[in-house]
């Protein structure tokens, strides 16, 4: 089918609008209109030219630039190729060819607008002490600006896991797991294993260790599983968006726990207990964290009288976790500044398709 330059670009921008800050798809995409300009060696309306091979250019990219390289499913990455077709690539490899590469220019100036957006955002954590932030602001600065939603489901995993982190340090809880007296014969039958994976033995039949929580990692934005999980039992599921049942159902059947902490936006916790009550999976919610809970409990620990002992653990935390998830790409690769998009202009392209 074929498709206007007008359909392609508009294709385009939904990719770029929809994408998170590390920008990997309009990345993709720009590296294959490059390696189409320059080495004139792929047939952009064929797909199987440049499926593959196209992820390994943008990883060349993403990792001197973001210090990472994406790491999401395959079905993951290769649905870029539903939200911006062949036929339209070929239409924008077709300018980008003409004009020397400004469809290139263009998704760069786009990631280092976002990047912009983001790291002014961010530097309001970075620069304020303890006794000055306000966690409803950092947050709302996310809402404030269109290119930053995407990334909010990240900003609040971070919002969770320092305050749970900091919490959890301060109170200096411990961890106890020991063997009823009854099953002695049986540890004394498996030590070997009980050794080695719950550092329990015959004579040690008991083991205590310091309470942790932990983030799974870096996920893509159509994961549904677990987001955070910790060493005395809850698995731990943050969710500031819409709930419906489909989505309420993948949640719970993609983590094994029994013990599931929900996080979510105050307007859901109804919702989400009413959709869990409905599939049978209600008993197997520990509790719902809604944000007004957070603000709550970030208000004690930066502004109340233990503030002290946990403002600034608190604050390191969430700068710590913020420079991790999000990296500056302050420094644009010499790849890229060789390939000159900054002397490119053309206001026909950008505004008037």
């Amino acid at each position: 089918m074929s498709v206007s330059l007008k359909e392609a670009k508009a294709a385009l921008d939904k990719v770029i609008k929809k994408s998170r800050i590390h920008f990997y798809k309009p990345i993709q995409i720009a590296e294959i209109l490059y390696h189409d300009r320059t080495y004139h060696d792929i047939n952009l309306q064929n797909l199987e030219d440049y499926r593959t091979v196209s992820k390994k250019w943008r990883d060349e990219i993403s990792l001197p630039l973001l210090g990472r390289v994406c790491t999401s499913s395959a079905k993951f990455q290769d649905d870029i190729f539903n939200q911006i077709t062949p036929d339209a690539i070929y239409e924008l490899g077709k300018v980008n060819r003409e004009k020397n590469g400004i469809v290139e220019a263009y998704i760069y100036s786009a990631f280092t607008n976002k990047h912009d957006q983001m790291e002014t955002a961010l530097e309001y954590c970075t620069i304020t002490t303890y006794k000055q932030f306000n966690i409803k602001q950092f947050i709302d600065s996310f809402w404030a600006e269109p290119g930053l939603k995407r990334s909010l489901d990240k900003i609040y995993e971070i919002v969770v896991y320092s305050l749970f982190y900091t919490l959890i340090k301060t109170l200096d809880l411990s961890v106890e797991i020991s063997v009823n007296e009854e099953a002695y014969p049986i540890l004394k039958e498996f030590e070997d294993f009980s050794k080695k994976v719950m550092c329990l033995d015959f004579s040690n039949p008991s083991h205590i260790e310091r309470a942790n929580v932990f983030r799974v990692g870096v996920t893509n934005a159509a994961d549904r599983g677990l987001d955070m999980y910790s060493n005395w039992g809850p698995a731990i599921q943050i969710k500031h968006l819409s709930l419906d049942v489909e989505l309420a159902k993948n949640i719970v059947e993609s983590i094994s726990s029994d013990r599931i902490v929900i996080v979510c936006k105050d307007a859901e916790k109804d919702v989400i207990i009413s959709l869990l009550t409905q599939i049978g999976w209600a008993a197997r919610i520990q509790s719902i964290v809604t944000e007004n809970d957070l603000i709550e409990w970030y208000d004690k620990a930066l502004h109340g009288r233990f503030s002290p002992k946990t403002g600034e653990l608190l604050m390191d935390t969430l700068r710590d976790e913020i420079k991790k998830e999000f990296p500056s790409a302050s420094t644009i690769p010499v790849s890229l500044k060789n390939r000159k998009y900054n002397e490119l202009h053309d206001p026909d392209w950008v505004l008037n398709l």
